[in-house]
């Protein structure tokens, strides 16, 4: 078998390169996929710099993956060659504990394995990613994709979408329901496409004039600019449930105030440093709650991605060639991108 091509960082101040490695033959309960898309997260960015520490060199980022089936083994019964199917997050876990055993994978009480820089429990060492021609992954870690969709605009689901698909479920959003969204990003565009197909009445909350007339195309009912007062002070004590997408510090109470009797504000963005606290009286004067949520479990993704095939959801996008990748990382940082990049995995040649 010839070694997997795709790029990587060699070191966190270093930009990402071409670099061949090895990928495992299918074992008995394996996948082999090639790779047709790859979405581009701010958590790639994160690991490739090791802003996170615990970072692995080489590393190959990537964990939005849409592909076909190449390869199955002996005791596949879940996939055929030539489905088109999708990897997220995670490509293994302990599968006992009982969180596991509940399908909450991503919160194993041993710790899931990343698609990325996890422990490779097949090859030693640590796990490769997405930004390459092919992955081979055990087929409860496989998802379904539906062909009626763009399958780049399906990449990023499998990160973006689930991160948000996932709290707004389990918080119960709904028709009648009014949900905040904190942010316009993406994750924020995909929680504003998601919660209006579940039904809610979305509230959109950005620092950016610019990008309220966005914010309308893709679903939400109201736009409020979060650093005008006067705008933020009229929908005190009013929103169900706020899904908070910002990965950067900020005042947290300055939504908190914003939810009513029994709302939830959930953080799904992870800042490299940590929120100034919140006021503990916002929090008791309307029993409000402050809650995180992580990615979600391999049946709710898969519940996530019928959903969006149903909908007809996808992320909007902009397609990259692999070597445009580091051009990418810089642009992410300014914000240039409305509103995900996705890799156009072709474009990967072997040198």
């Amino acid at each position: 078998m010839p070694k997997a091509i795709g790029f990587a960082a060699q070191a966190a101040d270093q930009a990402l390169e071409y670099f061949e490695f090895e990928r495992r033959d299918p074992t008995a309960d394996d996948v082999e996929i090639e790779i047709e898309y790859c979405g581009v997260c701010h958590s790639d960015l994160h690991q490739a710099r090791n802003e996170w520490g615990g970072t692995v060199f080489p590393c190959v980022p990537g964990h939005e993956i849409v592909g076909k089936v190449t390869r199955v083994g002996s005791k596949v019964s879940k996939y055929k060659v030539g489905d088109t199917v999708g990897v997220g997050c995670m490509v293994d876990s302990c599968r006992t504990c009982a969180n596991c055993e509940d399908g909450y994978e991503q919160y194993c009480d041993n710790g899931f394995v990343g698609t990325y820089n996890g422990e490779d429990k097949h090859m030693g060492g640590v796990t490769f990613g997405g930004y390459s021609n092919r992955i081979t992954v055990a087929q409860d870690f496989v998802l379904k994709v539906s062909d009626k969709l763009d399958l780049a605009g399906v990449a990023p689901l499998l990160c973006a979408g689930i991160t948000t698909y996932s709290p707004l479920r389990h918080w119960g959003v709904t028709k009648g329901h009014k949900v905040g969204v904190v942010g316009l990003g993406g994750l924020g565009h995909m929680a504003v496409k998601i919660a209006k197909a579940m039904g809610a009445e979305v509230v959109l909350f950005t620092t950016s004039p610019n990008k309220v007339d966005d914010a309308k195309r893709l679903g939400a009912d109201h736009v409020v600019i979060s650093k005008d007062e006067e705008q933020m002070k009229a929908w005190r004590n009013s929103l169900d449930f706020i899904l908070n997408t910002v990965a950067a510090p900020h005042d947290l109470d300055a939504y908190l105030t914003l939810l009513r009797l029994d709302g939830t504000m959930t953080l799904v963005g992870v800042p490299a440093e940590s929120h100034p606290s919140p006021a503990v009286f916002n929090l008791i004067a309307k029993r409000r709650s402050l809650a995180g949520s992580l990615i979600g479990g391999i049946a709710e993704t898969q519940e996530m991605l019928d959903f969006c095939a149903e909908h007809g959801i996808t992320s909007d996008i902009e397609m990259i060639a692999m070597d445009e990748i580091n051009e990418a990382y810089e642009r992410m940082l300014k914000s240039d991108v409305k509103y995900r990049f996705v890799i156009d995995m072709a474009t990967l040649k072997q040198k």
